[in-house]
């Protein structure tokens, strides 16, 4: 359904946007930008001076230290939330203010009690929230949706999803500390139920509509204040479907290259969206990795796009709230939808700590993934 109050449009041909974050996800979204049709990235905000730098490279020619700043001085028609997820809540309002459409980075904040105070401040400032929850975009994923939206394997009675990343310390040996937020959990919002989890939760609710939490446990294999590992089991009431889920962020000595694994067993046979990647996958990959390390080398800028399975979901989804603005009409993952993968991070943490020793099991494991 259209929503007026959202056509608040410049005179200009094309949406303005401005980014407010470019580290590592924030240039990904400023490349993505910078690549579309109909997109003017005007200015872009960092308290990093080579961030500001690496975004100028990228062809933005204004750029500011305090996303404050930037929001007061520029007319936006929408502005990219890369920030760290402590700052989410500040800048959506701060952009509510200026009367700016936000896309922000998942999570959409660190709890619901926050979600609820952001998408208030935007419901009364009348602009539009959209959430990069970028599973949907992967093709792969389409590609299981489209196969049990067309009902070939008949009821799944049961489900199961993995995703797995590096973890901030990076592969062993550590080098480098990594920046703070990340490795803590208020910051954050939590361990990687929120980094990798809120992805899963997302995409879940997409195939199988709401979700309900039964248990979950949580785990460390290294001594940190998050979690780096969680298991959740869960039902989804209006298929008859029970799913699990499992998100690790483990010091891979090299990350499987499909990083999610989706299985839907079906009384007819099953769905996986390994059946779904593209024929060149592996390839494509392959070839994107040697480009980015000659790119590194000659101190050029890595291909935002390569490998282009990944990162063309993040463009995907920006595009897709992009065109959403343009047409005055609600972004396809909104502010609902982010707040309802937190409400189920927060449903299995609850449950994880109605166990005794829920989250000191320090001998988890990683589990074995075949690239």
């Amino acid at each position: 359904m259209a929503l007026p109050f959202l056509h608040r449009w410049t005179d200009s041909d094309a949406l303005s946007l401005g980014l407010l974050g470019i580290g590592n996800i924030g240039m990904v979204h400023l490349k993505s930008a910078v690549a579309m049709p109909a997109v003017d990235v005007v200015a872009a905000a960092d308290a990093r001076p080579e961030n500001r730098a690496r975004a100028r490279t990228a062809g933005v020619s204004r750029t500011y230290d305090d996303y404050e700043a930037l929001l007061d001085a520029e007319t936006l028609d929408a502005a990219v939330v890369a920030l760290p997820p402590f700052l989410h809540a500040d800048a959506v309002e701060r952009a509510a203010e200026a009367g700016v459409d936000v896309f922000v980075e998942k999570p959409l904040a660190r709890s619901t009690a926050e979600a609820d105070r952001l998408l208030e401040t935007a419901r009364e400032a009348g602009i539009a929230v959209g959430v990069d929850h970028t599973l949907r975009y992967q093709p792969d994923m389409m590609g299981v949706k489209e196969a049990y939206d067309e009902g070939g394997v008949g009821h799944v009675p049961y489900a199961s999803i993995t995703r797995l990343n590096d973890h901030p310390l990076g592969r062993p040996p550590a080098g480098d500390a990594p920046p703070e937020w990340p490795m803590d959990p208020d910051a954050a919002g939590g361990g990687s139920l929120v980094e990798l989890g809120v992805h899963c939760f997302d995409v879940l609710e997409w195939l199988f509509g709401d979700l309900e939490v039964r248990d979950a446990s949580m785990g460390r294999t290294l001594e940190t204040e998050a979690e780096d590992a969680a298991t959740v089991l869960m039902d989804a009431p209006e298929t008859g479907t029970t799913i699990t889920l499992h998100c690790g962020t483990y010091q891979w000595e090299q990350l499987p290259a499909v990083n999610t694994r989706l299985r839907l067993e079906g009384v007819t046979g099953t769905i996986s969206n390994r059946e779904h990647l593209p024929a060149n996958f592996y390839a494509g990959a392959a070839t994107a990795a040697l480009s980015n390390v000659a790119s590194r080398l000659t101190s050029d800028e890595p291909d935002v796009f390569g490998p282009t399975f990944y990162l063309q979901a993040h463009y995907d989804a920006l595009a897709a709230f992009c065109d959403a603005i343009r047409e005055g009409e609600r972004p396809p993952v909104d502010g609902a939808d982010g707040r309802r993968a937190i409400a189920l991070a927060e449903a299995a943490y609850d449950r994880a700590a109605e166990d005794d020793g829920a989250g000191d099991m320090d001998s988890l494991e990683p589990p074995e993934v075949s690239p």
